[in-house]
């Protein structure tokens, strides 16, 4: 009876009109919920706005998005227009137009294989104006760093929140056509574009790409590519704690990502092959800590780990990116060092990083940090965190233009996956189906129970959906370490559980399996009624 009674939890369901509230609620609690409810939805409006307005530039002949809308008009690109725009153009109609996602998004999809693919699934850059590849001759290099951004930055996370659909078949097609430039012997030295920390950035890439999908699939040969490239900097060939650059910020940053990633899985999959990495990783780690940080604990864009010189001094805008190696280490490791060097990264936050200069004060700048914010705040609370996440957040929100259009360039996707971050978390992964603007759902979390709170101004039949423990459901990982680009989970309901649900309303009342809960509890509401979830 006792293990039965751990697997049983209390849904609460009541609804009231505005002058009647249960004295059984906290009315506070409700209120900071309605409170969450509009910036979830301004951040969900805001990020619908933004394909709408980006679904207006599209090339008139193939359907698909320019990089951006001054110098790269005539092109789309596989690692810009693809990874960082279309990917969350996707998610957010996944969200909230499912006409949009079921139709123009799908339509994209298909006309970007037909045209952009070209070695076997591989894209490459496609030319509006030539109406074939922007160069004649292939450059298999740029290919490969198309395909590796397009996937890690765009599919990935994509596939980490829907599951199985066309883009991840996509994803699997494309890292299937991979697989024999991954297995050359000279890959891990010749891959490049123009950026001098390419190497890092294409190998950090696949690392994430091969350690999740390891997972998603079962499939060992994933781990065996990946633990190649581990081979690489781990067991002696680039020691990245005594190369002359290092870049810590984006387009380089990856590669400690990467490791980490690597060095978690072989935690559960391979634990003496981890212990041969260890002290390698742990000597680049503290490395980067020991000359890569500012008197506030962020880091610089650039170092030379060789002689500890800082060659560029400007501060990374995606700090968490890196803070996320540090704490997955943490996390199976227990190393309290790391986990402190995170929560110092946060101290100075509110004191001198608000209205900051990220990225040249960018909308991409701030999609960055605030996504380094939201993702470490789903394991690390911490209230300061909160507040600056709150306040930069709108910072975010003005820079987004009367059309939808924020900057105008591949970067405006990252508007729109952090916006969403931060909804969701307003929302405490709750979602509605159908969304509508008009409809508002925001909850809040206290020390024993959620609270979830839905209004409408007209009547709204539909249902409330309650997220899943992704990370076991769709990748099937053994921890929720965090993860560029990765969308957290708050309140989650497990296949596993029984829910009892207590309504109002009879037609809600009653026990639900974590399964029903995830396909939704139908609801109906009337014009200007309140409904209150408690969750305990």
């Amino acid at each position: 009876m006792k293990l039965k009674r751990l697997f049983v939890i209390i849904v609460t369901f009541v609804v009231f009109s505005a002058c009647e509230e249960s004295s059984s609620f906290r009315k506070e609690t409700v209120d900071r919920a309605i409170e969450n409810g509009k910036i979830a939805n301004e951040g969900f409006l805001r990020s619908l706005n933004f394909v709408k307005g980006w679904l207006t530039k599209t090339d008139s002949a193939t359907g698909l998005i320019p990089t951006n809308l001054i110098k790269s008009s005539d092109v789309w690109e596989p690692h810009n227009s693809a990874a960082d725009n279309y990917a969350f153009m996707v998610l957010t109609t996944f969200l909230l137009d499912k006409d949009l996602y079921n139709g123009k998004m799908r339509e994209m999809l298909e006309t970007e294989k037909k045209f952009t693919s070209r070695v076997n699934s591989l894209p490459d850059i496609w030319s509006f104006s030539k109406h074939n590849f922007l160069s004649d001759e292939l450059k298999m290099n740029q290919v490969i760093f198309g395909t590796s951004e397009y996937i890690k930055d765009g599919l990935i996370p994509l596939a980490e929140y829907t599951g199985k659909s066309p883009w991840q078949e996509r994803m699997m097609e494309m890292l299937t056509d991979l697989e024999p430039f991954l297995t050359k012997t000279d890959t891990l030295e010749t891959l490049y574009s123009e950026r001098p920390a390419s190497v890092e950035e294409v190998n950090g890439n696949l690392l994430q790409i091969l350690s999740r999908n390891y997972w998603m699939t079962g499939d060992q040969k994933y781990l065996s590519w990946a633990t190649r490239i581990g081979d690489y900097y781990l067991l002696g060939a680039r020691d990245l704690s005594q190369v002359e650059y290092l870049r810590i910020r984006d387009h380089g940053c990856e590669i400690i990502g990467g490791l980490s990633e690597l060095y978690v899985t072989l935690h559960f999959a391979n634990p003496e092959k981890k212990e041969l990495y260890k002290p390698s990783f742990y000597k680049i780690l503290d490395r980067v800590l020991e000359v890569g940080r500012n008197e506030d604990g962020l880091f610089y864009n650039a170092i030379n780990p060789k002689t500890g010189e800082i060659t560029d001094k400007n501060i990374v805008d995606n700090w968490g990116y890196i803070f996320d190696a540090y704490y997955s280490v943490y996390l199976v490791d227990k190393k309290e060092q790391y986990r402190a060097a995170v929560l110092n990264g946060f101290t100075k936050l509110n004191e001198k990083y608000r209205n900051y200069n990220w990225e040249g004060k960018s909308h991409d700048g701030y999609a960055d940090a605030l996504e380094s914010g939201i993702n470490l705040y789903n394991r690390e609370p911490v209230p300061e965190l909160k507040s600056w996440i709150n306040s930069e957040m709108q910072v975010m929100f003005a820079m987004q233009q009367p059309n939808g259009i924020i900057g105008g360039w591949h970067g405006d996707g990252n508007f729109a996956r952090t916006a969403i971050m931060n909804s969701l978390w307003k929302t405490q992964g709750a979602t509605i189906q159908p969304w509508r603007v008009d409809v508002i759902l925001g909850a809040e979390k206290t020390e024993t129970e959620t609270y979830f709170a839905l209004t409408a101004e007209t009547d709204w039949e539909g249902k409330l959906v309650f997220d899943a423990p992704r990370h076991k459901t769709i990748l099937h990982l053994p921890i929720d370490y965090p993860r560029i680009n990765q969308f957290p989970e708050w309140f989650t309901a497990e296949d596993a559980k029984e829910y009892s649900v207590v309504s109002s309303q009879k037609a809600i009342t009653g026990k639900y399996s974590g399964t029903q809960l995830v396909d939704g509890i139908p609801v109906k509401l009337k014009a200007g009624e309140k409904l209150v979830c408690v969750i305990k």
